[in-house]
């Protein structure tokens, strides 16, 4: 509105600019002319320096000798002839010069008195015609406040994205497939009586490719796509969420067969009458509205709406029923496999080294999203750039992990050398107890370098992907978790603040092995406390007690067991394996980082699962 009125204002200007241009160029007389008082013409006749003068009304245009031009104004009730008797100039004066009656031109006459009366109008006309302007396109503004903001992709688009594009995700692909059949063929699904679902919910945490799905199966299909965000129907004026709904499906069936595509349902998806507006606040109209939508459809109306999600467990059940997000599509994170694959589609346009491993860089991104694995590669292209790079080499695809996991380096944090023994210790402690722990993670690198806030870290990844991890495989977890803690106990006799985010962690473990994961010894396989989501606090989430104060006490109990046998296991290995422990340190002091080969040379190869 703003970048209109200024437009419309600078338009005026240069009409005005452009007018009084011509309106002066119109009065500009070709030669200059010097106006005169009449006692100098007079002067001038007598001394014969006047080769003509013209009478023009009220005008004298004199010519002298010379060539120059002058102009003088006598009373218009006077004439020439009256003027130069008055001044008694002798007869044979007059005969030196000629003289002649010109007649003013009609249209010149009508212009200047007309001129400026039609240029008034003129102005004021525009100005009503600015201000008309702007109050239509407020009307039309205020008309389509209640209009979809949907962002559409034509069906012809030159950008549009299909499967090859989306990396991993096979399962789910597999399942949209029969959506893309439908939109290109559905006379062969409606001959046999079937019916394609309606709405399709893309499930998964964030990061996982749901829109870039969603999108793919438009392109496939070769249809339009209209995507919009849950949180862009809700407004704070009543009704408008719902009149944006019905402007988005009138759009979709127009453009039929389309993909309609709602992101972030859970913004307007939620369970209703959980809020304090009751049943008929904004956000409920809105859904509501939605569920109509979705009934109202014909079974050849050839729209399939797809929404995406990541908390599908706040998504209200009418959203869920058969005929409306009836087919639900989960979107899990990619193992090692889907990791190289995604890493291979994002490097296709950055320019690499042949020593480039994708798949060492899929080994050390184990949890890591599609989204996650794009930021990493696009980290490292920024620090090929900054080296002054041609190419992308694999220590920038390393580096960019760790900044990604971990955050950047701190180079200007400077360690004291008390401060830097101290770090060595407690990163050496983590990776010894680590290294010799069975069911623990192998050690890929150990550094006192900081980065984010931490003074140091050390990175241990699995080498597969897993889906059920076992107690043992906590248990060793924790005592790696403390280790830190122990060892600056055990070597300096005092604690530091930088073991706080490790105690916070083992206690979390600690305590969902106790009561979500049934793995306790002494109380029964159930689970301890119901969370709790307050709705109206943001991310806020109690945990409310099913259990009595003697469960909890017990609870306690266990906690501080596991605790203790951790803390035990970790000053057995210290104290057995020492000299270790102090290879570590030094190598640490002197190189600051420590990668996986020279780990392994320092303390031998590592103990599996099975030779325990």
């Amino acid at each position: 509105m703003k970048k209109s009125i200024l437009k419309n204002i600078a338009i005026f200007f240069i009409v005005v600019l452009a007018i009084a241009s011509l309106f002066s160029l119109y009065n500009l007389d070709s030669e200059p002319v010097e106006n005169i008082d009449i006692q100098k013409m007079v002067q001038e006749i007598n001394d014969e320096k006047i080769d003509k003068i013209a009478v023009q009304g009220n005008k004298l245009n004199i010519t002298l000798l010379d060539g120059t031009n002058q102009s003088v104004y006598k009373e218009d009730i006077e004439s020439f002839s009256e003027l130069l008797s008055s001044y008694e100039i002798s007869p044979d004066k007059l005969t030196k010069f000629s003289r002649e009656v010109v007649k003013e031109d009609t249209f010149s006459m009508l212009m200047k008195s007309l001129l400026p009366t039609l240029l008034m109008v003129f102005f004021i006309g525009l100005l009503l015609w600015f201000m008309l302007r702007q109050v239509q396109g407020a009307n039309k503004n205020a008309m389509s406040f209640g209009l979809s903001k949907a962002r559409e992709q034509k069906k012809d688009s030159k950008t549009k994205t299909t499967f090859k594009n989306v990396a991993g995700v096979k399962e789910a692909k597999e399942e949209l497939l029969e959506i893309v059949d439908f939109l290109k063929n559905p006379k062969k699904f409606l001959a046999l009586g079937a019916k394609i679902p309606k709405g399709v919910l893309l499930m998964g945490p964030p990061g996982t490719g749901k829109t870039l799905l969603a999108k793919a199966v438009a392109g496939e299909a070769g249809v339009p796509f209209l995507s919009i965000s849950g949180s862009e129907f809700v407004e704070m004026f009543v009704g408008v969420g719902a009149s944006r709904v019905r402007d988005l499906f009138n759009r979709a069936k127009k453009n039929a067969p389309a993909i309609v595509f709602v992101d972030e349902i859970d913004a307007v998806g939620r369970q209703r009458g959980s809020g304090l507006g009751g049943s008929h606040d904004e956000r409920e109209q809105t859904l509501n509205q939605i569920l109509t939508e979705m009934d109202g459809f014909e079974p050849n109306a050839n729209v399939i709406v797809m929404a995406a999600t990541n908390r599908p467990d706040v998504l209200d059940p009418a959203l869920l029923r058969p005929g409306r997000f009836d087919r639900q599509v989960v979107l899990d994170l990619p193992d090692i496999n889907d990791r190289e694959e995604i890493l291979q589609v994002h490097m296709r346009n950055k320019p690499t080294e042949q020593d480039v491993n994708l798949r060492h860089v899929a080994e050390r991104t184990s949890g890591m999203s599609g989204a996650d694995l794009e930021n990493v590669l696009n980290e490292a292209a920024i620090l090929a750039a900054r080296n002054n790079l041609k190419k992308i080499t694999q220590s920038e695809l390393l580096n960019s992990i760790e900044k990604v996991m971990i955050g950047p380096e701190r180079k200007s944090h400077v360690l004291s050398e008390q401060e830097k023994k101290i770090t060595a210790y407690h990163e050496a402690g983590h990776a010894l107890v680590a290294h010799l722990l069975p069911n623990a993670d192998p050690v890929h690198k150990v550094s006192i370098i900081s980065r984010g806030h931490a003074a140091g870290y050390t990175l241990s990844l699995p080498e597969s992907d897993k889906y059920l991890h076992k107690k043992s495989e906590f248990i060793d977890n924790i005592a790696v978790l403390l280790a830190g803690h122990t060892t600056e106990k055990v070597i300096f006799s005092e604690v530091t603040t930088g073991a706080s985010n490790d105690l916070e962690k083992a206690t979390k473990t600690a305590r969902r092995l106790i009561t979500r994961y049934g793995m306790s010894d002494k109380l029964v396989p159930r689970i301890y406390g119901e969370k709790e989501e307050l709705i109206f606090l943001g991310r806020d989430i109690r945990e409310q007690r099913n259990y009595s104060e003697k469960i909890a006490e017990e609870i306690d109990t266990e906690i501080d067991q596991l605790i203790f046998d951790a803390v035990e296991t970790d000053k057995k290995i210290l104290e057995n394996h020492r000299d270790k422990l102090e290879a570590i340190v030094a190598e640490l002091i002197e190189k600051e980082t420590i990668e996986k080969d020279r780990f392994i040379e320092i303390c031998g190869p590592k103990v599996s699962r099975e030779n325990k």
